[in-house]
């Protein structure tokens, strides 16, 4: 089983209005989202066997969000549940990109404690961390600790999604970042995320050969319409193309890229620390394009909504 370990929340997604005294204006339905959440489910309805490992609310967007994984095949049992509320993310869209308001204080999945989490019995075989959780504390140190206590026998994927906004310690956020580097084997990342890890005016191939030095076996880079591209440390590369398709909004876009590439690499049975290491070329190009079909589907319909193997 893949344990993505991180946020679910509620994206609170703006729509037009038809009730006769807010007419013309917006209002906001709830969508279960969160980035490690995105990718939970995206995985689950392509089929790998997933498990969730999030603070879940029990109040009714909890509740949601619980359900919405139970649909998707994907496994909540350890999921640390309390009375606290569900984080709430206002979302605002401009020519289809979004950018976010949370609403996050003292909530389910933020304050999530060291001691909070559960040890991981043989079934879980792969770990996958990233997004606001790592930004944020208490919850923050509390993932530093699952992957510092169970990832060293286990394949490991690291998405920081970095959001500069999140990061109220820069120095300490980068600590905690780098601890979880050195024990990652797959690192997913952005060019503006690339940026922020290793800042200046160095080539990015010069701050790739950084990012292995910290690690991991592959780093993977999205590049939106140009695709994505893995970079092996023995110098490989494999880049597929982006599909063309009618883009509604980005959201979980990224996210379910993640899935695609771990569920091809869980299905030809390669996710797997050894494996990672000596990955074949044709194998990481089936991991990619796969992450980019499904992808795709998700940009081509509103929110994040992975898809399921008919909609491949």
């Amino acid at each position: 089983m893949i344990l993505c370990s991180g946020e679910a929340l509620i994206d609170m997604i703006p729509f037009p209005t038809t009730a006769p005294a807010a007419a013309g204006r917006d209002g906001f339905v709830p969508f279960a989202g969160g980035a490690v959440f995105n990718t939970a489910v995206a995985l689950g309805r392509l089929g790998a066997p997933t498990g969730m490992l999030t603070g879940l609310s029990r109040d009714v967007f909890g509740q949601q969000l619980e359900q919405v994984l139970t649909e998707s095949g994907v496994s909540s049992d350890l999921c640390v549940r309390s009375d606290r509320f569900t984080t709430l993310a206002f979302v605002r869209l401009e020519n289809g990109q979004a950018t976010y308001d949370f609403h996050d204080e003292n909530t389910a999945g933020r304050m999530l404690t060291p001691d909070d989490m559960p040890a991981l019995d043989a079934r879980v075989t792969a770990l996958f961390l990233g997004g606001i959780s790592l930004m944020i504390e208490p919850c923050a140190e509390a993932y530093r600790a699952l992957l510092a206590r169970e990832g060293g026998t286990r394949a490991v994927m690291l998405d920081p999604n970095i959001r500069p906004d999140f990061i109220r310690d820069p120095a300490r956020y980068r600590d905690r970042l780098t601890a979880m580097l050195a024990q990652s084997d797959i690192v997913k990342v952005s060019d503006e995320d690339l940026d922020w890890i290793l800042p200046g005016d160095t080539p990015s191939e010069a701050r790739l050969a950084q990012l292995f030095d910290l690690g991991p076996s592959l780093v993977v880079m999205t590049k939106g319409d140009k695709g994505a591209t893995g970079y092996l440390r023995d110098g490989r590369s494999v880049t597929v193309p982006a599909r063309a398709v009618q883009v509604v909004d980005t959201i979980g876009a990224g996210d379910t890229f993640n899935a695609g590439l771990l569920a091809s690499l869980s299905k030809q049975g390669l996710l797997t620390k050894s494996a990672l290491r000596d990955l074949p070329d044709a194998a990481l190009e089936q991991a990619l394009d796969l992450g980019v079909r499904a992808a795709a589907v998700t940009v081509s319909r509103a929110g994040a909504n992975p898809p399921w193997p008919q909609d491949l």
